[in-house]
C-alpha cells in the first residue's frame, strides 16, 4: 500500500487530491539509504564495520571505541547536534534551533558537516561508545562523510549510482543547497505562539543541510516503495550484510529496536514491520514493510496550523497514524 502525501493547503493543478508522484521532504528515512551504501561498501571490503571511524575520519579526533556499526546503529554516544538529553537524562539542552520563531527564521541557514560534527563534539558524550542506544543525528553525518572518504566522491552522488538509478527512481534527489522541491509537491507549514500568538509559516522551502546525510532527501511514496521493496527482497544487500542490517538492539521502547540505518516495529502480538519514520520541519513520513516485503506502506504527511507545543493534538494525530499503520500492515 502505497499512501501519498497529505496536502496542508490545495496543491495547483490538482484541486488538493493527494498523489503517489507528490514530492515531499522525507528527512530520517534518509538514514537508510545511507547504511545501505555503507554496507554496499564493506562487502566491497573498502569499509570495515568494526573499525573505528577515526581511522577514516582522523580529523575529528573521535574516541577510537567509536566503530563504524556504532554510527549506524545510534550507540556512539555521541551528542545530537540539534539537541540532546544531559547525559544522565535530567535535562534538555538545546542544539541548533529548528522549531519555533528561531527555528523559522533559521529555516534558510546553509551548514556544513563538519560545522556539524564539531558542534557535537564540543558538547560531552552522552555514553561510553557502545554501552546504551540514543538517537543522535550526528552519526549520520558522520556516516556520510566516512563514505566520502571511502569512496572519493561525494555521498550524494554514491546513493544516486548505487540505489537512484539502479531502482530508477528518478522523482527522488538529495538537494544540499537548494531550498525549493521541484514539480508537484504539498506545502507544508510550522505553527508556534509568539507572545501567545498563533503564528503559522510556510516551510516548504527550507535548507535541510542541517541534516544532510541524516535527513535531507526529497522523494515520493512511489519511490520510497521501490526502495523499501528492493530493500526487502536482497536486490541492494546480499543475505550476509542485510543480517548484518537487521542485527537489533534496543531502542528506548519496549516495542521499538534499532539496526543498521533500519529499525524494527512491534505493532502487535503477531505482527512486525521494518522501515524508518522521518521528521523533518513540516514533514513526516512513514517508511515501513513486513520483513518479508509482502506487505508495503509508504506515507507522507504535511503540518498545518498545528502548535507544535500542543501536546496533546499531537498525541492525537500520532495515535492516528499508528492506527492507519497497524490496520494496513497487520490487518
Amino acid at each position: 500500500m502505497t499512501g501519498a502525501t497529505e496536502p496542508a493547503a490545495p496543491v495547483s493543478g490538482r484541486h488538493g487530491a493527494p498523489s503517489t508522484d507528490g514530492k515531499f521532504r522525507a528527512g530520517s528515512t534518509t538514514k537508510t539509504f545511507v547504511a545501505t551504501v555503507v554496507l554496499q561498501l564493506v562487502g566491497e571490503g573498502k569499509v570495515d564495520l568494526d573499525a573505528p571511524v577515526d581511522r577514516y575520519l582522523p580529523r575529528f579526533g573521535l574516541d577510537r571505541r567509536i566503530t563504524v556499526r556504532m554510527l549506524l546503529q545510534h550507540t556512539s554516544g555521541l551528542f545530537d547536534y540539534i539537541g540532546d538529553r544531559s547525559p544522565d537524562g535530567s535535562t534538555f539542552e538545546p542544539g541548533i534551533p529548528l522549531v519555533g520563531k528561531e527555528g523559522a527564521a533559521n529555516r534558510f541557514h546553509h551548514y556544513r558537516p563538519d560545522e556539524l560534527v564539531r558542534l557535537s563534539l564540543a558538547k560531552p558524550a552522552r555514553f561510553e561508545p557502545g554501552t546504551q542506544w540514543r538517537y543522535s543525528n550526528t552519526n549520520y553525518i558522520l556516516a556520510g562523510l566516512l563514505v566520502e572518504q571511502a569512496t572519493g566522491t561525494p555521498y550524494a552522488t554514491q546513493v544516486q549510482r548505487r540505489i537512484l538509478q539502479p531502482l530508477r527512481m528518478h522523482d527522488t534527489s538529495l538537494p544540499g543547497t537548494r531550498t525549493t522541491i521541484p514539480g508537484d509537491h504539498a506545502h507544508a507549514y510550522q505553527a508556534y505562539r509568539d507572545n501567545g500568538r498563533l503564528t503559522t509559516v510556510d516551510v516548504t522551502r527550507q535548507s535541510a543541510t542541517w541534516a544532510w546525510a541524516a535527513g535531507e532527501i526529497v522523494t515520493t511514496t512511489k519511490d520510497l516503495d521501490r526502495f523499501i521493496t528492493a530493500l526487502t527482497t536482497g536486490k541492494l544487500l546480499p543475505p550476509r550484510l542485510y543480517a548484518e542490517m537487521g542485527r537489533m538492539t534496543e531502542a528506548g521502547s519496549p516495542t521499538r529496536q534499532y539496526g543498521l540505518g533500519l529499525a524494527r516495529y512491534q505493532l502487535g502480538p503477531d505482527c512486525v514491520a521494518v522501515g524508518h519514520i522521518g521528521e523533518i520541519p513540516g514533514y513526516k513520513t512513514y517508511l515501513l514493510s513486513t520483513p518479508d516485503g509482502s506487505r508495503r506502506l509508504e506515507i507522507s504527511t504535511t503540518q498545518g496550523a498545528l502548535d507544535y507545543q500542543d501536546e496533546a493534538q499531537q498525541t492525537k494525530i500520532e495515535r492516528a497514524e499508528v492506527k492507519l499503520v497497524v490496520t494496513a500492515l497487520c490487518g
